[in-house]
């Protein structure tokens, strides 16, 4: 008797929803990790050895797999701006936020790229805007404004803290436009680790400068904290994430970045033990239907393509 099979065909298995769901886990609970190691060392130096640990495994994982170079000189210089962008600015300007501000109210800033980008994709990309979508945007950003209004009123977050987040917000929003205007060719992991490695570069001089050794406390949870980063916020996650903007666009793919909050405040009020305010979570109703306005397709139905670009690994 021949065996039967119950493998379910290739070609009808599709991975795209738990690569998203992968990436909102790991993106909403960086911000708790990155919480923890900016306690105990400065932001600087702890983005700068993050960055130059995971560019410097991904080359030399592509080296030991005998991956070929296939960047061209165009695809480096391209994958090095988006590391200024994506980890230097973004990471820099969100870490040194995180200092005097909750990792949750750090989410929810960072959530309102799906309205910022959605308006400079319509720019820049020719996607389309509509009243639904402007309606869209001043709902996700009356909700946000209405939380960091709170927090500011009772004390509980820095109004320098927060600027440095919305100045990370900005970094992340640029990063998406030009990673969808340059469109890098090539292999997205030889890619991430160039992005990485320009990162960690550009801010070494910062951290020799401002940062003091001295204050870094040595510890299991910072250590725990760098390796989730390295490994899961470093390499994974930003291999997940170009991998949704390669398939879903600039607008559709930012819009999951609206999970962070609640994942966020979860997070933090787990692990860290944050206040969880009820203001904080209505405060997340006119965000939600902002964001759901602004990036709701024009048609009724949405197929899921597969990627196809090339060198598209993850």
């Amino acid at each position: 008797m021949s065996a039967v099979s119950l493998a379910v065909p290739r070609s009808r298995i599709n991975p795209l929803p738990f690569y998203v769901m992968l990436f909102c886990l790991i993106w909403s609970a960086s911000f708790v990790a990155g919480k923890i190691g900016v306690t105990d060392c400065p932001p600087l130096i702890f983005l700068a050895v993050r960055f130059l640990i995971a560019g410097t495994l991904i080359l030399g994982i592509a080296v030991l797999r005998g991956d070929s170079w296939n960047l061209s000189r165009r695809d480096v210089m391209v994958f090095a701006v988006l590391g200024l962008a994506n980890n230097a600015l973004y990471l820099g300007l969100g870490y040194i936020g995180l200092h005097t501000i909750s990792a949750g109210l750090g989410a929810l800033i960072v959530s309102a790229n799906p309205v910022f980008t959605s308006v400079l994709a319509a720019v820049f990309l020719g996607e389309q805007m509509s009243w639904r979508k402007v309606i869209g945007l001043l709902l996700g950003v009356a909700g946000v404004a209405v939380i960091v209004a709170h927090r500011i009123s009772v004390g509980s977050d820095s109004s320098i803290g927060i600027a440095f987040s919305v100045g990370a917000l900005v970094s992340i929003v640029a990063g998406t436009i030009l990673f969808k205007v340059l469109a890098p060719k090539g292999s997205l992991w030889i890619g991430n680790g160039v992005q990485n490695l320009s990162g960690g570069l550009a801010l070494v001089p910062f951290a020799y400068l401002f940062a003091d050794v001295s204050e870094i406390v040595p510890s299991g949870r910072l250590f725990a904290a760098l390796a989730f980063l390295v490994l899961l916020g470093s390499i994974l996650g930003y291999l997940l994430w170009f991998h949704m903007l390669t398939v879903f666009g600039a607008t559709a793919a930012s819009a999951w970045h609206f999970v962070m909050p609640p994942l966020g405040m979860l997070f933090g009020w787990m692990i860290l033990g944050e206040h969880v305010a009820t203001r904080d979570l209505l405060g997340i109703i006119p965000v939600a239907l902002g964001v759901y306005l602004v990036t709701r397709p024009a048609k009724s139905t949405v197929t899921l393509k597969s990627p196809t670009t090339e060198g598209a690994h993850t």
